[in-house]
């Protein structure tokens, strides 16, 4: 049996999202950071420091790196994931090369600028981190060590943003590294004004994706439970576990499917069990905790 396909609305809802989280995160970098000529983590980082340092646009870094990274995606994460992070990777490379041009310099210096490299770094880290966090959610990626991250969270319990402070932390402090006219001491102050930009951006990041790591219980009454616990397993590689119930009202005896995933994965559920059955009943209920392969360890 063929997999279930999205729908082109899903699939354009899921695009343009995308675009918005991209544009985000170019935006964030456009205002806060480059003209503080502060360096954030990821790939971005990188790419900035080889701008300050050289002058070479840092769109063009990003799509270098990214490519390479990309090819990586694609083989451990999928080609529908890489479909949509070559779309994330070429929109955020062109937002980065077009974008500060269409930004008065006037706006950048009035919002930015006058109010300083601690604000900068607060709204940027949190502007960047929705971006992300937008992107991630819709099966994209803005690209670089966002990649890394995913690659890593689907065979480790570690959260994104812990992956993205642990890979930040080396980038930023490599800053220190670079040739430059400033004195150590304004070259260590935006290396802390980094790592403060990268905590707020992790913990945006995990505090907008809280939601997305929820997981929900379903339970499944249907004729053709069997097809619809086969899918499920095959599909969406979830457990299925089958019970014996019986109906009070008809004491007929029944098999429901008991089956737990995440919140983000519960509508192509939904939309795997209507192609079965229309007629299945179906409850959710949202479960304070799940804990086992493919969910949370227990931790003490």
């Amino acid at each position: 049996m063929e997999k279930v396909k999205q729908k082109p609305l899903t699939v354009i809802k899921d695009y343009l999202i995308i675009s918005i989280g991209v544009l985000l995160y170019a935006l964030a970098w456009t205002v806060f950071a480059i003209p503080h000529k502060l360096v954030g983590g990821g790939v971005t980082g990188i790419s900035a420091i080889v701008q300050y340092a050289t002058g070479f646009n840092m769109s063009y870094t990003m799509f270098i790196i990214n490519a390479v990274l990309l090819l990586i995606a694609l083989r451990v994460l999928g080609v529908a994931f890489g479909a949509r992070t070559v779309y994330a990777i070429i929109f955020s490379s062109l937002a980065f090369r077009f974008l500060p041009g269409l930004i008065p310099e006037e706006f950048i210096q009035e919002f930015s600028i006058e109010n300083g490299k601690m604000l900068s770094a607060i709204f940027g880290g949190a502007l960047s981190g929705l971006g992300c966090a937008l992107a991630i959610t819709h099966g994209g990626s803005t690209g670089g060590t966002d990649i890394i991250a995913l690659i890593i969270n689907k065979f480790y319990n570690i959260s994104t943003g812990t992956i993205f402070i642990i890979l930040d932390v080396v980038i930023i402090a490599s800053s220190l590294l670079v040739p430059s006219d400033a004195g150590w001491g304004s070259r260590f102050a935006n290396v802390i004004y980094g790592y403060i930009a990268c905590g707020v951006f992790s913990y945006c990041l995990d505090l907008f994706m809280t939601g997305q790591k929820q997981s929900v219980q379903m339970m499944v009454f249907s004729e053709n439970y069997q097809r619809i616990a086969d899918r499920i397993t095959r599909e969406e590689n979830r457990g299925v576990s089958v019970l014996d119930v019986q109906g009070w009202h008809t004491k007929q005896d029944r098999k429901m499917l008991l089956v737990v995933v995440r919140k983000n994965e519960m509508n192509q559920v939904l939309s795997l069990i209507k192609a079965e059955d229309k007629q299945a009943f179906v409850s959710v209920g949202s479960v304070q905790g799940v804990f086992g392969e493919g969910f949370e360890k227990i931790k003490r």
